[in-house]
């Protein structure tokens, strides 16, 4: 099984993503990770990404591309794999379709875990106080879920136009939602 996990902030998907690993047998690859490991190893890729996140700006998608290139070329996802964090544009999208096609191991599904922005607010609220995270203030929490909302809408489409995408209902129980997601899987 090869697909790509997506959703806003809050949405579940770190929760979701070690349940679904489990679940297929393959391993989730999460972007967060990618980047942090390509950054203490001092890659060339590292050091070019943590530029423009030191400047606040998006990592180029050619940089996480390439990430990417070399990520799904390791042994362990050769069977499969589970993406978080990748891709989160359409041009992303499409090198993803490329790198695959060139391995002959077409991606099964898109799963976007939908979540109303006020249960969002309110799950990272939650998160804020028992965590003591400054970044999930209910004004940066907004900000960041309409940015994910302005960026995803032609990643979403993207997979719709190909039959890929499979949208969740992401709220309810952490086994409701698990549930859902499972039955409405590719076989």
């Amino acid at each position: 099984m090869r697909f790509v996990l997506i959703g806003p902030p809050g949405s579940g998907k770190g929760t979701q993503a070690s349940r679904l690993s489990e679940h297929y047998g393959v391993p989730t690859v999460s972007f967060g990770e990618v980047f942090s490991a390509h950054k203490e190893e001092g890659t060339e890729l590292g050091e070019k990404a943590a530029e423009h996140m030191d400047a606040g700006e998006l990592v180029p998608d050619e940089i996480v591309v390439s990430m990417a290139r070399k990520r799904l070329a390791e042994p362990d996802v050769a069977d499969g794999f589970l993406l978080d964090g990748f891709p989160r544009t359409e041009p992303q999208a499409e090198e993803l379709e490329t790198i695959l096609s060139e391995a002959g191991t077409p991606l099964d599904a898109a799963v976007y875990l939908q979540v109303p922005d006020d249960v969002v607010v309110g799950r990272l609220a939650q998160r804020s106080e028992s965590e003591d995270r400054s970044d999930d203030d209910e004004q940066t929490v907004r900000n960041r879920l309409r940015v994910f909302s302005e960026s995803t809408a032609p990643l979403l489409e993207f997979y719709r136009q190909r039959h890929l995408l499979v949208e969740i209902q992401g709220d309810g129980s952490t086994d409701e939602v698990f549930d859902r997601i499972v039955a409405d899987m590719p076989s």
